[in-house]
């Protein structure tokens, strides 16, 4: 017949492989888990990279357009206010005509430089937005944790050894005799000589 201290150490044993397939099964869902959760990390992140590369490619496109479209119709004024003074009875430029005419430029370079400086913002905007993006992936992004089968084995037989000895420990407290003893005392009890059974 089994002892009541086998069988239940027989069922911690067996409780205790459960609880290590179960531990293993969610330690492995867990890491596929935080995989996935890092793999829509980086996919969201290339898509915002793209989406602020094309929003800068635009804006790029649009300067250019910009100052293109300032630079031929500084141009128009310019040979418009050339030939008006030509027109005027052929005589060379004057001084004030000159500073007309240098103020066509000023204001062409004013246009131009706004232009450039406007795109510089944009620029610097577009680099923070990049470190935000990355910033975003890695906030985003788990720490892996492999599963540990070593360990939770481990932790499953220290579990059958804790109750191994629980039942010992109150065992003893209640005063029972542990197998050890009991083999002992059945050894040490012998038949007396001469007496036949």
């Amino acid at each position: 017949m089994c002892s009541p201290t086998i069988a239940l150490t027989v069922a911690s044993v067996a409780s205790a492989g459960i609880q290590y397939q179960q531990g293993k099964a969610q330690q492995k869902a867990q890491y596929a888990q935080q995989l996935r959760q890092n793999e829509l990390a980086k996919k969201n992140a290339i898509q915002r990279y793209a989406s602020a590369q094309l929003k800068i490619r635009q804006e790029l496109k649009k300067s250019a357009q910009s100052d293109l479209a300032g630079t031929l119709k500084a141009r128009k004024a310019r040979a418009t206010f050339i030939a008006g003074a030509g027109d005027a009875g052929g005589l060379a430029i004057s001084g004030s005509t000159n500073a007309l005419l240098a103020n066509y430029y000023r204001t062409e370079g004013k246009f131009r430089n706004a232009i450039r400086n406007n795109m510089d913002i944009n620029i610097s905007q577009f680099e923070r937005n990049l470190e935000a993006i990355q910033f975003g992936q890695e906030s985003q992004s788990t720490y892996l944790t492999p599963p540990n089968s070593k360990l939770l084995f481990a932790t499953q037989a220290l579990n059958v050894a804790n109750t191994y000895y629980s039942l010992q420990f109150q065992k003893q407290n209640a005063g029972l005799m542990d197998n050890t003893q009991k083999n002992a005392q059945t050894e040490s009890v012998t038949e007396p000589d001469g007496y036949d059974i």
